[in-house]
């Protein structure tokens, strides 16, 4: 699927110190590194922006790691750069991550001035003790301040993050958790369980599993933030995301609904022109890249039935589903005809509603939701 637009995702790795449940390309690192890095981060952004210069860019999103981790005159180079050498559209949604304990008024406010529209705070908890236990490095109190000098900086558009089932945590202390930032009214909130992956400090603690809420209690917990969340006027759009009305993050239902990508940085995935590909995870080697370009030009491109699984995993993450019109209009096929046996068995086991052209994950669906979408993928010899 061609298109003119495209989201532009920059990866900025770098951490004042890792979470014990983070398996993302993160890190410390010391001063020369970082300068290295964002030297080589210009170069790549240069060359993207001189090959994809008839695209229009509709979202950038400044991710980590932690970007609000370095000074605020690096951001303010990242965003001249996009701006100098991308076709930024008017109203693009610009994006950066935030962690409370990293930013000052002063940050903030030359984000804003440096066109930043959207900030997305890492808190996951309130309670101190959830905080400390995640290897957090901020105390909720710094959050608040932090979240106030957003809104005095002018951000009008802020994401707060916050985890469920973590460790030590309850029905109360979540319940709570929830109210707490509600009440603050930003315009997002995105409500993650936790997922334990392999290699992080989580997955070698032997203790962790007595600490962590039940099955039952997680249940509970994921049911429990559309209803309160609802209660506040937040409308979910996504297995994990709530927003007041018009404030859904356009950047992720960008990539639920297979809109190319440029991903630049280390270890940044991309999507264009049917082709996914990534720069490499190992510092050395990103730095010793000679042409940005080679990485696109090896890739193959997805064939049709790849294309097939994403559209359906990808989008049925959408509290609004996917549209059957719009997958023969794709595909030149119908949904059915490729799809019929695991839609048929999924709504006949209440996972999954048809209604009109629509095709979405019911309540009970959301709950399994990585099982019920694996019944979309091929098998390998298709």
């Amino acid at each position: 699927m061609k298109t003119n637009t495209i989201e532009l995702y920059i990866h900025i790795p770098f951490c004042k110190s890792k979470c014990r449940y983070c398996d993302f390309c993160s890190f410390r690192a010391e001063e020369e590194t970082i300068h290295a890095y964002l030297g080589k981060l210009k170069e790549e952004l240069i060359f993207w922006g001189k090959k994809l210069a008839a695209r229009d860019v509709v979202t950038v999103f400044i991710g980590g790691g932690t970007p609000s981790y370095l000074r605020r005159e690096d951001i303010q180079m990242i965003c001249e750069t996009i701006f100098e050498h991308f076709h930024i559209c008017e109203d693009a949604e610009i994006t950066i991550e935030a962690n409370p304990g990293t930013v000052d008024l002063k940050k903030l406010c030359t984000y804003r001035e440096n066109g930043i529209n959207r900030i997305s705070f890492g808190l996951q908890s309130t309670v101190k003790e959830e905080l400390e236990y995640l290897g957090r490095i901020h105390t909720y109190e710094e959050f608040l301040q932090s979240f106030d000098w957003a809104r005095q900086a002018g951000f009008l558009n802020i994401n707060v993050d916050l985890m469920s089932a973590v460790p030590k945590q309850t029905l109360t202390s979540y319940e709570e958790n929830l109210r707490k930032i509600a009440k603050l009214s930003p315009e997002h909130i995105s409500a993650y369980s936790l997922i334990i992956e392999d290699g992080t400090p989580f997955y070698e603690d032997n203790k962790l599993e007595e600490l962590l809420p039940s099955e039952e209690d997680e249940v509970l917990m994921y049911r429990m933030t559309e209803k309160i969340l609802n209660e506040y006027g937040y409308d979910k759009y996504e297995i994990s995301n709530y927003a007041k009305p018009g404030f859904e993050s356009r950047h992720n239902l960008g990539y639920w609904s297979h809109i190319p990508y440029l991903g630049v940085g280390l270890n940044a995935s991309s999507y264009l022109d049917e082709k996914r590909f990534e720069n490499p995870s190992d510092m050395k080697d990103y730095l010793e890249i000679q042409s940005f370009g080679d990485a696109y030009e090896g890739a193959r491109s997805l064939s049709v039935y790849e294309q097939m699984e994403e559209f359906m995993f990808l989008g049925l993450r959408k509290t609004k589903g996917i549209s059957k019109k719009e997958f023969i209009e794709r595909f030149g096929c119908s949904m059915d005809s490729v799809y019929g046996k695991p839609l048929i068995e999924s709504m006949k086991q209440g996972m999954m509603k048809e209604e009109g052209d629509r095709v979405f994950l019911t309540q009970d669906g959301t709950l399994v939701s990585n099982q019920v979408l694996c019944e979309f993928l091929f098998d390998k010899e298709v």
